[in-house]
């Protein structure tokens, strides 16, 4: 009977411990559910999807450079004895820029001159001598053979009169040229030469100068972009493409004046599968320099009723795009969107968003699919087109 008792409580209290730990356990639980409820509901700032007029726009890298851009060589050698500019300099064309020890220019062309005196005075004396052999031949004096020789060396000493003028000519010119002028109105480079330094005929170059009023913006585009813009135009550019380009600088502000297409590549580059075009912009300030990288913004269309959302709505995963929709219940839905061109600092939506729908715009990256919201409506960017 003892045994049977013990084996008794033995089972009760096992029971006991039991129901004890299935209590401990399921209080436990509870006590980090209700917690964990109350944290679901996440505070986020959400806004309405921006609706109203939109201008299209494309936007294009394009690189400013000089519509000339000439490296200044010398036609003659020699040291340069005065440097007439600085480096950086503007310059305007048949400006003094160099010049170049004339001394032995100078000799040569006195050299010349005494060529072309001496030549001309065996001319005239050669000429007296034919007309008296002519007068001679005319009475039978001489022979007529004797007035021929005499006539062809007249025509001999004439042809080398004219070949030590040209010798002179030449002189007067090569002294000229060591006088380096600008070919042209623009800007000087800084790796130009120093003086004293030796210049060598048609192989030294002395500096680079690059015209600054006009410059070419040069920009490359898609074959599949330009037939896009050439189906558009009718078998040419739009005239909305090609007289009237925006330029947005590396800074982000744009550019005050407008530029045009001048010219068009003959075809598609075999390396990079893309046609090259150049737009004329007006640098009355000097402000475009060559080398520069600027945004060639062209106005496409303008689309009525586009719909804008901010950039900092949008989640890239993978090649996927998605923004966080605020449901009628304010819970957070996950939505796929197809997005446009940039305006400003919004998004164009293609497809996935209605006018009605609210995105959130702060806190986008706390919440997931069905997460429960607090929600906070803002108004969009003042830089944002004004809904309409």
């Amino acid at each position: 009977m003892r045994i049977k008792g013990s084996k008794q409580l033995y089972v009760g209290l096992f029971v006991v411990v039991v129901l004890l730990g299935i209590v401990v356990v399921r209080s436990g639980m509870l006590s980090k559910t209700q917690p964990t409820n109350a944290a679901q509901t996440i505070a986020v700032k959400a806004m309405q999807v921006v609706t109203c007029d939109t201008p299209i726009t494309s936007e294009f890298v394009g690189q400013v450079k000089a519509k000339s851009e000439i490296k200044i060589m010398s036609k003659v050698s020699g040291n340069i004895v005065t440097k007439m500019v600085n480096g950086g300099d503007t310059v305007y064309k048949g400006q003094p820029l160099f010049q170049i020890d004339n001394k032995q220019y100078q000799s040569a062309i006195i050299s010349a001159r005494a060529s072309v005196n001496k030549a001309q005075a065996t001319l005239n004396n050669t000429q007296k001598d034919v007309e008296r052999y002519e007068k001679l031949a005319a009475i039978k004096g001489v022979a007529q053979q004797t007035v021929d020789a005499y006539q062809s060396q007249a025509e001999e000493e004439a042809a080398t009169v004219e070949v030590n003028r040209a010798s002179l000519q030449q002189a007067i010119q090569d002294e000229q040229d060591t006088l380096i002028l600008s070919p042209v109105d623009g800007r000087i480079d800084v790796n130009d030469v120093s003086q004293g330094y030796y210049v060598a005929a048609g192989s030294t170059v002395m500096a680079t100068v690059s015209s600054i009023d006009p410059v070419w913006v040069q920009f490359s585009m898609s074959e599949t972009e330009y037939l896009k813009y050439i189906r558009n135009g009718n078998g040419t550019l739009p005239d909305n493409f090609k007289e009237h380009l925006q330029l947005i600088l590396s800074d982000g502000k744009e550019y005050s004046l407008i530029g045009r297409v001048e010219q068009i590549d003959r075809g598609v580059s075999d390396t990079t599968g893309t046609i090259t075009l150049k737009a004329s912009f007006d640098n009355p300030q000097k402000f475009l320099l060559p080398g520069m990288f600027a945004r060639v913004v062209v106005q496409e269309d303008v689309r009525k009723g586009a719909l804008l959302i901010p950039q900092k709505a949008v989640k890239q995963v993978l090649d996927n795009t998605f923004v966080i929709v605020v449901t009628d219940d304010n819970k957070a839905e996950s939505r796929q969107v197809k997005l446009g061109n940039k305006i400003g600092d919004m998004w164009l939506v293609e497809e996935g968003l209605s006018a009605t729908d609210r995105i959130v715009v702060e806190g986008i990256d706390k919440v997931k699919q069905g997460t429960a919201l607090q929600v906070t409506m803002i108004q969009p960017d003042a830089q944002t087109p004004a809904k309409q």
